[in-house]
């Protein structure tokens, strides 16, 4: 790594909204810490190396507990280097009733959507906090504006993500670090599929291409917004409708896009 330049950290990054974060970080002369736990993310490092001219560093961690947060930072402790900006990115989804849902499957979605994203930031928001200065964007989702009938814990994991980002991002508000949360709509990704919903409406419907939520939040981030609606025009319209729409009429609408068998 060239010290010279800045280091940016991107969890969930061997495919989809993460990969795309890295790209645009390795297009605009950041080196690479990238973390992922499947096998896809040598190749996506592979990939990113033939971007800009920076340095990609691989490290294959599971983040839902804690010793994949300690492997990972230990990597980037290893660098000697500190973070100039991350996006804690890595999430899992879970679809299906919640009382026909098992609960380990549940219980993956807040280790990995919630737990980790706090233990992350607990150990980088410090460090740059004490050099005054730093990045951070938290994926969220517009999911977190709706009650996700047949997708419960996975909205309110993403609500989670949506406030707390916020409430740290006020905190920091004269620090030199700025918390960004980026909120996407349904994007062309493996979450559906890994999720068990590709018999569902959503998950058979035209979705917003990854590269441009990727683009929309990389933009938001560097400028320090608070937050960002990231991807098509019907997904932003959506968003400004569940401003103020009812949540049992949210939960409905869910319910008609996200119920098993409603894509047949």
């Amino acid at each position: 790594m060239d010290e010279t330049r800045e280091l940016a950290v991107v969890t969930g990054a061997s495919s989809g909204i993460g990969f795309e974060l890295a790209r645009k970080f390795a297009e605009n002369g950041f080196d690479l810490l990238i973390c992922a736990e499947d096998r896809e993310l040598d190749a996506a490092a592979e990939q990113l190396s033939a971007v800009g001219d920076g340095s990609v560093t691989a490290v294959r961690a599971d983040l839902s507990g804690s010793g994949g947060v300690d492997r990972l930072y230990d990597a980037i402790s290893a660098t000697g280097r500190p973070v100039d900006a991350a996006a804690l990115n890595a999430g899992v989804g879970q679809g299906g009733a919640f009382v026909d849902t098992d609960l380990a499957d549940e219980q993956a979605v807040i280790d990995l959507n919630i737990t980790s994203t706090v233990r992350l930031a607990k150990r980088m928001l410090p460090d740059m906090v004490e050099r005054g200065k730093g990045r951070v964007l938290i994926t969220s989702s517009i999911a977190a504006t709706m009650p996700g009938s047949f997708q419960a814990v996975y909205n309110a994991s993403k609500s989670f993500l949506q406030s707390s980002a916020a409430a740290v991002g006020n905190e920091l508000k004269d620090t030199g670090v700025t918390v960004t949360s980026l909120m996407p709509g349904p994007t062309e990704t493996e979450f559906f599929e890994r999720a068990g919903m590709g018999d569902t409406r959503i998950g058979r419907s035209d979705k917003d291409d990854p590269a441009q939520v990727a683009e929309q939040g990389f933009a938001a981030l560097m400028r320090g917004s608070g937050r960002v609606v990231a991807g098509s025009a019907k997904t932003k319209a959506q968003e400004a409708a569940n401003k103020v729409l009812p949540d049992s009429r949210k939960a409905q609408t869910h319910r008609r896009m996200a119920e098993p068998g409603s894509g047949t």
